[in-house]
């Protein structure tokens, strides 16, 4: 899936990526795509980074560190001119999820082909007989999340003595998730002397430990503090009672535009989504707990607009970036102040305004506040019902909810069926996709409240 690349012109200098050194193919490429100048990271690791050098860019989510490696790669790359060569990659890049391998991907796709070079994706959950394929044609760039990679290793299947650049992107993620001795085995593979990018959000313990044992003589550039908001995001805690938090939710992902919904672990961002459903909002679910092509799938589907609200695990908070997310609801406070940065930002990207809720109840009140004190964010805390006018200044415009799906069932189902989302007769499943059923207008006291039930909050962290 291929999200449409955000319009790129807030700068904090005049400076142009043909003054950093990009060369004219992929200059021409950047202006069809709308990016007009470079974001701070970009202007400040490319001429370190085209100039050969270890780099260690630390910004915060959205800030453009994507373009910023790519730019130097690819262009390293094609002033070496060194032919492919089969199970043999020119560039590594690593990446924690799958859906950030494929988006990598996808914006790096017109400024390879623009200068005739080749990349390809490697991850789990999908056949391995292809990518061995595709690496056994030729490859320039290899976007790959660890684990399968290594598979492919030691399979003999790839081969990473001919790295010349290696990137890690959010290596502090990558830590998090456990990761960094597999990272560690694959980097010891590559060439010693090659050139090793390195970009992360946060420099923790483990991320410092890659730094030290692969990076030589790194340029440090820090853009961003670690607990630095973006200055277009508002922040606002909704101080609920249990009983209303589900309708305040949907009168907030009722509302038009795009919005993340965040819970803690898989099965709650699954009964969830199937709540939403039910209720009327045009919902798709992320999460470990799904297969590669429903994730793709589920992506897809709240990129083209056919969904208008995505309910995730913090996998997303790493793995997506779609643009004009105007909504970033933290259904489930996060337990760590940096997992609520980058859940909230999935909003507020390349310059773009935002908004992000997070929902608490009485007995979250303590943990919340510790949550937005570390996070560095002066958030406005409201208790409110459903039907408050709050709830439509935060996400404005007409509420619609869509008729759900029917199942394909041989009896009528009763309404706790509905709402729990179980199946019928013949064992139809509700599906956690936008309707093409008609779209009715609803108050948003009226159509919220129709579908309040109690929420039943995560209650331990990372699902992935």
């Amino acid at each position: 899936m291929a999200a449409r690349r955000p319009r790129q012109t807030n700068s904090s200098n005049s400076l142009t990526f043909a003054d950093l050194g990009v060369p004219d193919a992929l200059n021409r490429v950047l202006a069809a795509a709308g990016v007009d100048r470079p974001f701070p990271i970009q202007a400040a690791t490319l001429p370190d980074a085209l100039a050969g050098r270890d780099v260690l860019g630390r910004g915060r989510t959205g800030s453009g560190k994507t373009y910023a490696f790519l730019l130097a790669v690819l262009t390293r790359l094609a002033a070496t001119a060194t032919p492919r060569r089969a199970g043999r990659p020119r560039a590594l890049i690593l990446v924690p999820t799958r859906e950030l391998a494929t988006q990598i991907d996808s914006v790096m796709a017109p400024l390879a082909q623009a200068l005739s070079l080749r990349t390809m994706t490697i991850f789990g959950g999908v056949a391995a007989r292809p990518q061995i394929a595709g690496l056994r044609a030729g490859v320039d760039v290899l976007v790959a999340c660890p684990g399968r990679l290594a598979d492919h290793v030691e399979a003999g299947d790839a081969h990473l003595d001919a790295v010349e650049i290696t990137v890690l992107d959010e290596a502090d993620h990558m830590a998090d998730l456990g990761f960094l001795p597999t990272v560690r085995r694959l980097l010891e593979q590559t060439p010693r002397g090659g050139q090793r990018l390195l970009f992360s959000a946060t420099l923790d313990a483990g991320v410092d430990v890659l730094v030290r044992r692969f990076l030589t003589d790194p340029v440090v550039h820090s853009v961003d503090s670690t607990l630095s908001p973006v200055a277009a995001m508002t922040h606002h805690v909704l101080h609920v009672h249990a009983d209303d938090r589900f309708a305040v939710l949907v009168e907030l992902t009722a509302a038009p535009g795009r919005a993340v919904v965040f819970t803690r672990t898989k099965q709650g961002a699954k009964r969830l989504t199937r709540r939403l459903v039910a209720a009327g909002v045009t919902a798709v679910e992320l999460h470990g707990n799904l297969a590669q092509a429903a994730r793709t799938r589920n992506l897809r589907a709240f990129s083209d607009g056919q969904a208008h609200t995505l309910v995730a695990t913090d996998i997303a908070a790493r793995g997506i970036h779609i643009d004009d997310v105007a909504l970033v609801v933290h259904a489930d406070p996060p337990v760590e102040h940096k997992a609520y940065l980058h859940r909230s930002g999935r909003t507020a990207r390349a310059g773009a305004a935002g908004t992000v809720v997070t929902l608490m109840t009485d007995g979250q009140v303590p943990e919340v506040r510790e949550l937005t004190r570390k996070a560095g964010v002066a958030a406005t805390t409201t208790r409110l019902r459903p039907g408050d006018a709050l709830l439509r200044q935060l996400a404005p415009g007409e509420r619609t909810l869509v008729p759900p799906p029917v199942p394909q069932s041989a009896g009528p189902r009763n309404e706790a069926q509905s709402a729990q989302g179980g199946r019928g007769r013949r064992g139809a499943k509700p599906t956690s996709t936008a309707s093409n059923a008609s779209v009715r207008s609803v108050p948003a006291r009226s159509g919220a409240a129709a579908f309040s039930a109690r929420a039943r909050p995560g209650t331990r962290s990372g699902g992935r």
